[in-house]
């Protein structure tokens, strides 16, 4: 059976990747079916059965396109490994309660996505390319975005994984703390350490740190870099100025995927005006690819005192 393909309402190139790289990568899940394009005609050949499963498949990959800026490679892969996931899910919601189950980490520690918004952002993570998850301490929003990069890095889905902060009070008082550069600007990144080393074994991570594979970075270190292939999480993003959240946004290359954190109640800096999240996010929240996700008390899932805590702080505008 011979069938063609017309892209009459999308430019090829979106959709066929340049020099077709996605266009090649996709037809290989169909070694039984001849594919060739032409200009904005597909050109098929093979049993009705394949060529049904192609036009599927890739009517797919098109509404996933007109859901976000770019496609990747990872777009395509995830086409033909829906149905697992699904029906992962399907296994985790029956075994429990729900949950989902991102990944597992040492001594076979079961890291899951417990509250709505940690599920949320778990979804949201499939759909698009860009996250901001925002709110109070305590929600697991830095804990769950590393659960997302570890799974992504286990799966080979990127090369590597960056993990960066602003280093707000590395400023002045950073040439009297003792130590090397690495040293003084540890405490900084601690957070990030702690959450990797509860799903990466010591050795492994240590390995990983060393051949670059897993970077923990202040966030001044990103300028002028180009993340391909690469998860990347900013946290603390509260901290950053509206031109070092551009700095940082703008670093995103092909087949990246990026996700900030922070709390506007917890600015740092000397003066919070400075801070640039909010007025980012409302710059860039209506482009396709971008999700925000915003957490509330009711995802806190350290110490029940921690709630009251920021009920606290709220009624007195603090």
């Amino acid at each position: 059976m011979n069938k063609k393909i017309i892209l009459d309402e999308i430019d090829p190139i979106e959709i066929l990747g340049v020099n077709n790289k996605l266009f090649n990568q996709f037809k290989e899940y169909f070694p039984k079916l001849s594919a060739t394009s032409r200009g904005n005609e597909i050109l098929l050949v093979g049993s009705d059965d394949q060529i049904a499963l192609f036009e599927e498949k890739f009517a797919q990959l098109v509404k996933k396109r007109m859901g976000k800026m770019n496609l990747n490679s990872y777009d395509v892969e995830s086409l033909f490994e829906e149905n697992d996931r699904q029906k992962e899910i399907g296994e985790i919601e029956m075994k429990g309660g729900g949950d989902y189950v991102i990944v597992y980490g040492n001594d076979g520690k079961c890291i899951k996505a417990r509250t709505p918004n940690q599920k949320r952002l778990v979804e949201e993570y499939y759909k698009n390319d860009l996250l901001f998850a925002l709110g109070p301490a305590g929600t697991g929003k830095t804990y769950t975005a590393i659960a997302l990069a570890v799974r992504a890095l286990k799966n080979r889905e990127v090369r590597r994984l960056i993990l960066t902060r602003p280093a707000v009070e590395a400023g002045e008082r950073l040439g009297f703390l003792p130590g090397d550069l690495k040293e003084k600007l540890d405490p900084y990144l601690q957070p990030l350490y702690d959450a990797l080393q509860d799903m990466i074994p010591a050795k492994k991570l240590q390995a990983f740190m060393e051949d670059g594979t897993i970077q923990i970075a202040p966030l001044a270190y990103m300028r002028g870099r180009t993340l391909d292939k690469a998860f990347v999480i900013l946290d603390e993003a509260q901290n950053t100025s509206l031109s070092q959240l551009k700095m940082f946004l703008t670093r995103m290359g092909a087949d990246a995927k990026f996700i900030v954190t922070g709390d506007a109640t917890q600015i740092d800096l000397p003066n919070k005006a400075d801070s640039g999240l909010v007025r980012g996010i409302k710059l860039v929240e209506n482009i396709r690819g971008i999700s925000v996700i915003q957490f509330t008390k009711e995802d806190i899932v350290r110490h029940p005192l921690v709630t009251k805590i920021i009920e606290a702080f709220d009624k007195n505008g603090m």
